[in-house]
């Protein structure tokens, strides 16, 4: 069932834009007050009244079509493949003729999109109303005030303060709410390749996780059952595990508690105990049981996100959206836990990434009232997500495990928001020249800590 608007914050919000206009500023008026030719149109709002109902007038501003962007690097416009997109750009259409406005959906592409956003917001006149954003781009857009709180457009009556089944909140940054974004069900999991694991005869990780036996112990016995030389010429052709080094260290300190840095308390983090254990044992797999699979030749190459592809690896770390262009059966698995760790937190989110209102906007919070009444359809898909994860996963266990065990347990990670943070030399000296990692740990921990203070001083 379609949820029915609350327009009670529109007709504040027209009030409050005419007053604004009028005078500058002051205290708001009852609507009747307003003058008949405002340029308003009237919409209706049932009132309970004696028992029943009537029908009162309500003014919905009339924004003279003005023109709302929405910019990502990508295409945000509903592509109209699927019932919900349908039902979405028809009620685009319809936000668009009730406001007279527009609503365009800007691409710009990635690597040109933040210096976009910088020059245009430092100019005070940002080039889109509603901005897509990585979280370790935004801290840094926070702390210059380049980015309004939540707090500052939405109003007790909107969606995401309340049942927040169109827009919800994404996790604080810098210690107040400022993104927002659909309700997803997807997160980052170990995945594994079926195929593989079928013909050397390897349980099922989903099994064992089940079971309560999926930990790190276990995910390394697997990894060194399945490298291996299947053709027996001498070489290994078979590997346990693949994946990006610095990422893979990431994830698997997240899954042991602990945190590459610690953003809330404005604290480095590689010299952490938790995230040392987790070191020492992604030192192990690479340099001492020897199971990781290094296609380009160099352990930390970011293109080894990508070995798992060629279908000799078994277990490796990788998004959903890395799935498309596979040629076998892949499950997934949440990382598993270490010692330290906890099924609360499972993977690091190093690239998170939500939608933000930046200042300078004008009137920002009618522009957030118009984006999120686009979401105000028929909800056609089970559960939010849907149409996506069975377009990557073909199997329900692999989604159910993702909506149950995966998604929502992704700690947010800003190591890249620190100009000068030493994850690469860390990881290099640890993966690459088989330093050790306490001496490691020692060597960079004043250099990581400078970078997160400097930041914190803009």
């Amino acid at each position: 069932m379609t949820k029915k608007w609350n327009v009670l914050p529109l007709m504040l919000l027209a009030v409050m834009l005419f007053v604004s206009a009028c005078s500058g500023g002051g205290t708001a008026q009852p609507a009747d007050d307003a003058p008949a030719n405002t340029g308003n149109s009237t919409g209706t709002v049932e009132t309970d009244k004696e028992g029943g109902t009537e029908e009162v007038a309500v003014d919905v501003p009339d924004l003279g079509g003005r023109v709302i962007k929405v910019a990502a690097w990508w295409d945000l416009k509903p592509a109209g493949e699927t019932a919900s997109d349908k039902a979405r750009l028809d009620k685009i259409a319809e936000v668009e003729k009730k406001y007279n406005v527009k609503i365009e959906f800007v691409n710009v592409p990635f690597e040109e999109y933040m210096n976009k956003f910088t020059t245009t917001a430092l100019a005070g006149e940002p080039f889109a109303d509603i901005v897509q954003m990585e979280y370790k781009s935004a801290l840094p857009a926070i702390l210059k005030g380049q980015l309004l709180p939540i707090s500052e457009f939405t109003t007790a009556e909107n969606n995401i303060n309340q049942e927040a089944n169109l827009i919800a909140k994404y996790p604080a940054i810098a210690g107040n709410y400022y993104a927002f974004e659909s309700p997803t069900s997807i997160g980052l999991g170990l995945h594994y390749n079926r195929d593989l694991f079928k013909k050397l005869s390897l349980p099922d990780p989903q099994e064992l996780y089940n079971k309560g036996e999926w930990n790190w112990d276990k995910f390394l016995e697997l990894a060194k059952q399945a490298t291996k030389d299947t053709d027996n010429d001498g070489k290994i052709d078979v590997y346990g595990f693949s994946g990006w080094a610095i990422d893979v260290l990431r994830h698997f300190t997240a899954a042991n508690g602990g945190t590459i840095v610690d953003d809330e308390h404005s604290k480095e983090g590689l010299s952490d105990p938790k995230t040392i254990e987790a070191a020492e044992f992604v030192k192990r797999l690479y340099n001492v049981e020897n199971v990781v699979k290094v296609k380009t030749g160099d352990k930390t190459n970011w293109e080894e996100s990508n070995t798992f592809k060629d279908g000799d690896v078994a277990l490796f770390t990788a998004a959903e959206w890395q799935l498309g262009d596979i040629t076998f059966a892949a499950g997934v698995v949440p990382i598993p836990n270490g010692p330290q760790g906890s099924k609360d937190v499972t993977y690091a989110n190093n690239a998170a990434s939500a939608k933000f209102i930046p200042k300078g906007v004008e009137d920002p919070k009618i522009v957030y009232q118009i984006y999120e009444e686009t979401f105000d359809i028929p909800q056609i898909e089970e559960y939010p997500g849907q149409d996506y994860l069975e377009s990557r996963y073909t199997d329900e266990k692999d989604i159910a495990m993702i909506r149950e065990h995966i998604a929502g347990t992704g700690r947010i990670l800003l190591d890249d928001a620190y100009a000068g943070y030493p994850i690469g030399d860390y990881v290099n000296d640890i993966i690459k020249k088989n330093a050790s990692v306490t001496a490691t740990a020692e060597k960079y921990k004043a250099q990581a800590q400078a970078a997160v203070d400097k930041l914190g001083k803009q």
